[in-house]
């Protein structure tokens, strides 16, 4: 029987990410192929032992140019998957694999994980709870709708990632002096009604348009809060079997079927406002950012970025499994730190199963079989960190982690 061909995988990075995507490729005797920006050229991050070939471009956002890019370099390479392993190039990944026709995601179904506004209207049509939405185009309907609905509402990018860009809006007044600082940005942005509640996540894995793995988290503040108000980063497992966790496992299931996921993973964010119903806020075809991912292995043992290459890759040997995970609970802690190099040796406690190595910056993540354990330490580590270590800065335009 001949071997099948080995796989060439074009990895898209527009930030440090993905590394053990890249080494599950590589381990599976796939060839990696990694496009990044040319200043992330000499980055330690890389594992570079595990990528065949680096390519690099000074704009990775440059459509015409990145697809002159990889169309030159197809000339010499026959390229069998386009992973975007951050959530800026889902967009750009899809428009190569329809310029290539190379197998998965294209551009329609992209912009419903890239889109606020496109997956908010479909999400709505598939009868899926969504926040009272306008899209910003035609100002009598805006002003209309600002009638209707009344404030705060939050004025997001409709292409951005986390809470990138969003701004609280109270009063109409505010809206038009920010909508003029937009000029003819303004069609790329939408309106929303702002909920007040508390804002989960469900990171997940898709086979074949189901959902096979899925973890649910509560963040301990909503994440719009803490990266512009300031703050610790928290979020930890939701309680197993609770009625909550039931009712985000059904919305998830629902949201990625009808937005369309064949396969791949997904992170996906909804908000229980104070009347007790689940609202989607958002969500995307790649892994979470913020590190979420080690919170789900420490909870559950499985890696998120291993299995979503084991999916890249699946088919050729085997069908795709996803591996009985653990039924633990993990929890995080992120903040910014006065120091360049924060030292967090005085926390000892056997829970803590990952330590963040990033200049001017703190993380933990703990995990345990027991919920309150978990709490307790996030409680604890949260006043700790503040004390010792905890710092602030302005919002960033674009995402750092």
């Amino acid at each position: 029987m001949t071997e099948a061909p080995l796989l060439t995988i074009l990895c898209l990075a527009s930030y440090e990410k993905g590394v053990d995507f890249m080494r599950e490729c590589h381990e599976h005797g796939c060839r990696v192929l990694l496009l990044t920006q040319s200043h992330l050229a000499d980055s330690a991050f890389w594992p570079r032992d595990a990528i065949d070939h680096f390519f690099y471009m000074p704009d990775m956002y440059n459509r015409q140019d990145v697809v002159y890019g990889v169309s030159y370099l197809s000339r010499t390479e026959t390229i069998d998957r386009i992973v975007a392993l951050d959530d800026f190039d889902v967009e750009m990944a899809a428009a190569l694999r329809e310029h290539l026709r190379i197998p998965g995601m294209g551009d329609s179904t992209a912009r419903y994980f890239r889109d606020k506004l496109a997956m908010r209207v479909k999400a709505r049509d598939e009868g899926i709870l969504v926040p009272e939405f306008m899209h910003v185009l035609n100002y009598d309907h805006l002003r209309g709708w600002m009638e209707r609905v009344p404030p705060p509402w939050v004025l997001k990018p409709r292409s951005e990632a986390s809470s990138v860009g969003i701004k609280k809006i109270t009063e109409s007044e505010q809206l038009w002096r920010t909508l003029d600082t937009l000029g003819d940005r303004q069609s790329f942005y939408v309106l929303e009604k702002y909920i007040d509640g508390d804002v989960y996540h469900v990171d997940s894995i898709v086979v074949d348009r189901e959902v096979v793995f899925a973890e649910t988290h509560r963040y301990a503040h909503p994440l719009l809060d803490v990266t512009h108000g300031g703050g610790i980063f928290c979020s930890s497992t939701l309680l197993r079997g609770s009625e909550d966790e039931r009712a985000l496992h059904d919305h998830n299931r629902h949201l990625l079927r009808s937005l369309g996921l064949v396969r791949g993973v997904s992170h996906t964010e909804f908000i229980k406002g104070r009347n007790g119903e689940f609202y989607f806020l958002e969500t995307s075809a790649r892994v979470g950012g913020a590190y979420i991912p080690e919170m789900v292995k420490a909870a559950t043992g499985i890696n998120l970025w291993r299995e979503w290459a084991r999916i890249e890759i699946g088919g050729r040997k085997q069908p795709y499994s996803v591996p009985v995970p653990r039924h633990d609970y993990g929890g995080i802690l992120i903040s910014l730190a006065r120091q360049e190099h924060p030292d967090t040796s005085a926390y000892q406690d056997q829970e803590i199963v990952w330590r963040l190595d990033k200049h001017h910056h703190v993380g933990l993540v703990v995990g345990s079989p027991d919920p309150d354990r978990v709490q307790w330490l996030l409680a604890e580590y949260s006043r700790r960190i503040a004390n010792d270590f905890y710092a602030s800065q302005p919002a960033p335009q674009r995402p750092t982690a």
